[in-house]
């Protein structure tokens, strides 16, 4: 009989929904509209036969990278979306038998590469006000952590971390051995950025996507930033060609026409304030936190919205947690998203009393 991972056998994976691209799609935080099709069509401009023949290189993307985000480019090792840099760090950085410490409900890619790689899982909950204590996160690292997980904004909820409760988890971690990471996944729809951490600190590591306000969550493009000696390991776990060229035309695009950025930044906040002042109107419970979702408490049961939502091809998020479980989540997007959105689900949530 062939030899399986014990740890293998035993994970729980669950895949997104297929055959998403002829719905409006609100549940897993992508930009709904994309980007402007003029930037696209100058970087396919660019794919040409000769160019799609060769490996990916990827020393351009980092140096512009680097210079984007103040750092050098051996700060900065690319990865096929962060999901990749996620495993990388855990199976150069975590002992087999360690733990690794994250708050719950949080990015389920954590917990799912702990079972995977057969490490234990120490998730720190939300309390019933859907707020972390940073004491209990620091209460559950000890001598058997390997590796911390700070994600801010959170996702899902979108709380953030002060500087002051990063400097606590740093210096603790400092004490007992352990690399934290620092998800900045949603990082562009809240201003502070804790990359100084990464440059500054030898157990610290950053990680950002293209895939959220960027728009390229098909291309996974994914990167890590921290000090040259984590980065160079990290780098001898990963494949030579781990990202493609394709994703790294449109990353090098963008970091030259960098007032893109402030063009989606500014659509998001459009949309984001729309659909708050919506829910305000219409005497909606719903939380609003750093993150470019929005969790609203329909007058039915949120399994039953979800679905009555999908039979009109609307996509949102429910969740089983205890916390969570009276709620949807929708992705922020444009006025036009965030309209279109609402007056399907308000009147499926009236229809329904």
């Amino acid at each position: 009989m062939y030899y399986v991972k014990e740890s293998i056998k035993n994970c729980l994976r669950i895949f997104p929904q297929q055959g998403r691209s002829s719905y409006l799609r609100l549940d897993m935080n992508e930009n709904p509209e994309g980007l402007p099709k003029k930037y696209v069509d100058e970087v396919l401009k660019e794919l040409t036969p000769e160019f799609l023949s060769m490996y990916p290189e990827t020393d351009m993307f980092m140096e512009k990278y680097a210079g984007y985000v103040g750092a050098h480019k051996e700060n900065i090792c690319t990865t096929n979306g962060s999901d990749m840099a996620i495993r990388y760090i855990m199976e150069v950085f975590v002992e087999e038998g360690k733990n690794v410490v994250t708050v719950t409900p949080s990015f389920e890619m954590y917990g799912v590469n702990c079972d995977m790689l057969g490490f234990k899982h120490k998730p720190v909950p939300y309390r019933q006000d859907f707020t972390v204590r940073i004491e209990d996160v620091l209460e559950a690292m000890d001598e058997d952590t390997d590796m911390v997980a700070l994600l801010n904004p959170n996702n899902p909820i979108g709380t953030v971390f002060t500087e002051e409760e990063a400097d606590r988890v740093i210096e603790k971690a400092n004490k007992v051995g352990a690399i934290v990471v620092i998800d900045e996944a949603y990082h562009y729809f809240y201003p502070e950025s804790f990359i100084k951490k990464a440059l500054e600190n030898d157990n610290v590591l950053v990680l950002r996507t293209f895939s959220k306000l960027c728009s390229l969550a098909s291309l996974r493009l994914g990167i890590i930033i921290g000090n040259p000696v984590l980065i160079r390991y990290i780098m001898k776990a990963r494949p030579t060609f781990d990202v493609n060229a394709v994703a790294l035309k449109f990353g090098e695009y963008l970091l030259d026409h960098k007032e893109i950025f402030d063009y989606l930044i500014s659509i998001e906040k459009e949309g984001r304030k729309f659909i708050e002042n919506k829910l305000i109107e219409n005497k909606y419970e719903y939380m609003i936190h750093k993150g470019n979702y929005v969790f609203i408490k329909p007058r039915q049961e949120a399994s039953a919205m979800k679905e009555a939502l999908k039979e009109r091809k609307i996509l949102v998020k429910t969740y089983g947690n205890e916390l969570l479980k009276d709620w949807i989540r929708i992705n922020t997007g444009s006025v036009k998203v965030m309209n279109e959105f609402f007056d399907i689900f308000y009147r499926l949530d009236h229809e329904a009393q």
